[in-house]
């Protein structure tokens, strides 16, 4: 999805993008083949990177010491917790401080496009067939990314889908139910959850949702699906429509509205972080997380150092009115893009684009996935064994590094998983399973000159309108309202400008 393309995006107001000041690779870089282009042999370059952090910790001194060492420079890395990540990237941005290299979460990505269109990022799709590495990166990939054609970034490669329920396992049990397989479903196991003290305390303590302040990568946007809602656009007779002027959007915000009105989802949701929105699960005060499956690991041993108890199960088949849906993703979430301003020379932008490339080689990149063999994982039979006693340990030492990887889902020097721990095997199996249901969004690789220009502005006017509708605080006609305002100042020359991008695609 594209921002907009997302409109949706509670976080996305807040735009974003790391930013990674890289001067890379030099003798060290053996894996790659002599005599390519910024193998950077005879000198150690500084790789300064803003990644984000989506851990409590970044990785080891012992790891980062190895990376160093295989890759021959001098690593120099700026974890930002990813809750204010979009913040820092923009702020960068606007006073013209990035970095090398900036990577922009693919939410923030096309509010970026002015930006690089006019000049303040290196045209990279040029230089990729000098890299044994890079010269490989998929070109579906790499053209739903480009900006009128051209390639300005390396992407982080991620599944179409990781959207899913997790659920607490033994309230489940407790209070008799089965995992939710309907909207109607879920709802009772949000009812329960709250009012009928799964945890067995005795107290009026618990809660059934927890939530937070994204309409995206919180609950609203993977429910909103589960509705039927189209992935931020939809197409009817011919013609581009926003997704919050379909009737699925409608239902989605009232099935919040429920929730918030009858006590199931944590008051303050509107205005609830990530890491609060985690605490209230880790901590068994609310028993249901809408968002990517792949959490369910972390989440489950961080809420065991409470009570040892806690037990976690996934649901991602949840049928709503028209069937089984769940929204995608492009295939990345992410793009590193170089400055121009922070890169001056071509020989600098190999430099970088070299030691991305040698990332990709089986020994670096294994270490970026899995850690260091025989501490963090082990090796049988040539497949990678990931114990559960290790779990922890990889969570504080290496899962931070997985934010540096480009392209690693189809990368072949990334080793295989024979055994892992089971919530997050479950958790891969229902992503694969989502690739029966995804629901795509049409806009992708369309232009729409008001949407570069104006989607920020744009994005507050719905995101605002759909949490007041939630809250209670705006009525249908108040909502339609600012539907209305949002055509007038731009939003209908975006549906205008799409649908008319639509028809020449011949879609």
């Amino acid at each position: 999805m594209s921002l907009l393309k997302g409109l949706f995006a509670a976080n996305c107001a807040r735009s974003a993008a790391i930013l990674i000041a890289i001067a890379v690779l030099c003798a060290a870089c053996s894996s790659s083949a002599d005599g390519e282009a910024g193998s950077g042999k005879g000198a150690v370059h500084e790789v300064s990177i803003m990644a984000p952090l989506h851990f409590p910790h970044p990785p080891s001194d012992e790891v980062m010491q190895l990376l160093e060492k295989l890759t021959g420079v001098k690593l120099d890395i700026n974890w930002v917790p990813d809750g204010i990540y979009t913040d820092k990237m923009n702020t960068a941005l606007t006073t013209n401080s990035l970095k090398k290299a900036t990577f922009v979460k693919y939410t923030d990505y096309m509010f970026m496009k002015n930006s690089i269109k006019t000049g303040a990022f290196w045209e990279i799709g040029p230089y990729l067939d000098q890299f044994p590495n890079l010269r490989h990166l998929n070109d579906d990939i790499l053209n739903q990314a480009a900006i009128d054609g051209k390639i300005y970034g390396l992407y982080t490669e991620r599944p179409s889908s990781r959207q899913g329920i997790i659920i607490r396992e033994d309230w489940l049990n407790a209070l008799g139910l089965k995992k939710p397989g309907t909207l109607e479903e879920l709802y009772e196991v949000l009812r329960a959850f709250t009012k009928e003290d799964p945890d067995g305390n005795g107290k009026d303590d618990t809660i059934g949702l927890a939530d937070r302040n994204d309409l995206v990568f919180g609950a609203f946007k993977t429910l909103s699906s589960y509705f039927g809602t189209p992935n931020n656009w939809g197409v009817q007779g011919g013609q581009i429509v926003p997704e919050f002027e379909t009737q699925p959007y409608i239902d989605t915000m009232d099935f919040m509205k429920r929730l918030y009105k009858e006590g199931l989802v944590n008051k303050d949701f509107a205005v609830t972080s990530k890491e609060m929105q985690r605490d209230l699960i880790i901590r068994g005060i609310a028993g249901v997380y809408i968002g990517s499956m792949t959490d369910v690991q972390r989440l489950a041993e961080e809420a065991k150092q409470f009570n040892p108890g806690a037990g976690f199960t996934l649901a991602n088949r949840i049928e709503g009115p028209s069937g089984y849906h769940v929204w995608s993703i492009p295939n990345y979430n992410g793009l590193y893009l170089f400055s121009k301003k922070a890169i001056r020379t071509e020989d600098e932008l190999l430099n970088m684009l070299s030691f991305f490339d040698r990332t990709m080689d089986k020994d670096v990149a294994n270490v970026l996935k899995y850690g260091i063999e025989n501490k963090h994982y082990l090796l049988k039979d040539g497949e990678v064994q990931l114990p559960e006693e290790t779990s922890q340990l990889r969570t504080s030492e290496i899962d931070a590094l997985y934010a540096l990887m480009i392209a690693d889902l189809s990368n072949p020097n990334v080793m295989k998983v024979g055994e892992q721990e089971k919530l997050w095997e479950i958790a891969e199996q229902y992503t694969a399973d989502n690739d029966k249901f995804i629901v795509k969004d049409p806009t992708i690789g369309l232009e729409s000159k008001t949407y570069d220009e104006k989607s920020v502005e744009l994005y507050k006017i719905i995101s605002d309108a759909t949490y007041n509708y939630m809250l209670g605080n705006l009525d249908a006609a108040g909502f339609k309202a600012q539907v209305q305002q949002w055509k007038q100042q731009g939003g209908q020359q975006i549906i205008t400008e799409f649908s008319e991008a639509y028809a020449a695609g011949g879609r």
